[in-house]
């Protein structure tokens, strides 16, 4: 896999990330930016660490469907990519745009693996590609903290609406790096 495919992949992991972290910003009265820094850390620390457990998980299956891998990997970035796409077609649900104040870090962390098992899913797809897993996690985790902490930091002007575009974003990308993982496979490139 490309190191663009890859940084593409590492910013459309971490848009629901995003739309979280908007949601919160708005929330937010003042937010700092040692808050927002925080929070995308422990973000992007979760979504660096799943496509790990993922591809751990892809690791053991390969050998049983080495012949279709493609084909799992192209499923699985266009399942994603779909259900981003539907997400962030979605109006925001009323308590998503108003988090309670003083939300304790359990329910952050909470929120940071809920949003990152699309991340696992990858993780599990990047199994069947020639890609370094600790490169590609380590991509997904920064740019989680950095749309995190943009995520935060813009929030209070920019409100939901971006949040739900970066999805729809996110989504386009996963499935078009799926037709091309395809297209290598199928025309032989790969």
């Amino acid at each position: 896999m490309s190191f663009v495919s890859l940084i593409l992949i590492a910013f459309a992991m971490s848009t629901d990330a995003f739309a979280v972290a908007v949601a919160r910003g708005a929330s937010l009265k003042n937010p700092r930016f040692s808050h927002a820094i925080r929070t995308g850390a422990l973000f992007g620390f979760v979504e660096g660490l799943t496509p790990m457990l993922g591809w751990l998980i892809g690791i053991g299956a390969a050998g049983f469907i080495a012949q279709w891998d493609h084909w799992v990997a192209f499923g699985l970035l266009l399942v994603l990519g779909l259900k981003m796409i539907h997400e962030g077609l979605q109006k925001p649900e009323a308590d998503e745009d108003a988090e309670p104040k003083g939300q304790a870090f359990w329910m952050m962390l909470l929120t940071a693996v809920a949003t990152s098992i699309d991340a696992m899913a990858m993780g599990l797809g990047f199994a069947f590609v020639d890609v370094n897993i600790l490169e590609a996690a380590l991509m997904i985790g920064c740019a989680t903290l950095v749309m995190v902490t943009l995520g935060i930091m813009l929030g209070q002007r920019l409100g939901a609406l971006i949040g739900k575009r970066a999805e729809l974003l996110g989504g386009l990308v996963l499935i078009v790096v799926g037709s091309l993982i395809l297209r290598e496979h199928l025309l032989g490139l790969a």
